[in-house]
């Protein structure tokens, strides 16, 4: 039986999607940082992208939390020509301010977005997204020709209209489309810009799921195949 689904609205009013504290106080490096979570190293990948000679290196992370490692690492690499810019649906970030990091309160799936970026992340977020395939395949879009999305994802919370997780029946379809989808580590990747789309209709949210691998609660979302 399907559980009793809400629309995005009512979830960005839900208390699992308001009060969660995922990234709130999240780092750059250490054991809970960046760097663990996404398996890149943020810091050396623009420093030597902007050593090698490009004029600017532009780094887009969805539901930031406050944001702590985006300063951090501005703070790292101290260049002008890196942008960075953090988008949560909570108006908390932390300070002091950098002048190369902007923050925009705003919701991952309704971004209007002019600029591609060279790197787009989403550290654990998409676990309180609704429509998670949406927001990757707009995420893919947004990339620079070169550019590389990496993001946490949780095949376990994409459920079919039948209530049972779609798993193999979305990986095929997700590496099709041009990701990369990692099931040990939950990470899904893709590189180079790419208008995507998969064969499926989002139709709510499950806001009372319960914890996920994390230990977190989280949103299970569900979908009919188109």
């Amino acid at each position: 039986m399907m559980a009793r689904l809400l629309d995005d609205q009512a979830l960005e009013r839900s208390s699992v999607v308001a009060n969660c504290a995922m990234n709130r106080e999240r780092g750059l490096t250490g054991s809970n940082g960046y760097g663990r979570e996404l398996g890149i190293d943020v810091v050396k990948m623009i420093t030597d992208r902007l050593s090698g000679g490009a004029e600017a290196f532009d780094w887009l992370d969805l539901c930031c939390g406050a944001g702590k490692a985006l300063l951090e690492c501005a703070r790292l690499v101290d260049d002008p020509r890196l942008r960075i810019t953090g988008v949560d649906l909570v108006d908390f970030f932390a300070g002091p301010s950098h002048p190369g990091v902007e923050f925009v309160t705003a919701s991952a799936g309704s971004l209007a977005l002019q600029r591609s970026y060279d790197l787009v992340t989403c550290v654990h977020g998409l676990h309180y997204v609704g429509d998670k395939l949406h927001v990757l395949t707009r995420a893919a879009s947004w990339l620079s020709a070169d550019g590389l999305l990496v993001a946490n994802l949780d095949l376990a919370a994409v459920l079919s209209d039948e209530g049972r997780p779609l798993r193999r029946r979305l990986t095929e379809p997700l590496r099709s489309a041009g990701f990369d989808y990692d099931a040990r580590r939950r990470r899904v990747e893709c590189t180079g810009h790419r208008q995507a789309s998969l064969p499926f209709q989002y139709l709510g949210a499950d806001d009372q799921a319960g914890p996920n691998y994390t230990g977190q609660p989280a949103v299970n979302s569900y979908y009919a195949s188109a």
